[in-house]
């Protein structure tokens, strides 16, 4: 059985614990990263591999990134703010109501 995801494909969102944010392009119904990834996160705030996790378009004040996100480490983001990551054009369109729209040959 697949569990629901709390967030979805190109909605904006911010990090809990750090200060970035990001458009979500893809969506692993649990960790499927590498356990060398997993194991340089700090043991205190490591995140447990049986939830959604989100790969983003992410940005922070110094820099656009690709970034890999456990769903406890995510919240909404309701700036309403654009986000400046130069790959979101090639997969979204923004909507007038600040949502990123998957580009039509990109939906499946």
């Amino acid at each position: 059985m697949t569990k629901a995801t709390k967030f979805t494909i190109g909605q904006v969102v911010r990090h809990r614990l750090f200060p970035f944010r990001g458009v979500i392009f893809d969506i692993d119904p649990e960790f499927s990263n590498s356990e060398e990834w997993y194991q340089s996160i700090p043991e205190h705030a490591r995140p447990r591999k049986d939830q959604p996790f989100y790969h983003l378009f992410a940005e922070n004040a110094e820099s656009e990134y690709i970034a890999y996100v456990s769903e406890q480490n995510l919240l909404e983001d309701r700036t309403g703010e654009p986000v400046r990551h130069p790959q979101l054009g090639e997969m979204f369109d923004r909507t007038e109501d600040g949502r990123y729209q998957p580009k039509a040959r990109m939906r499946h």
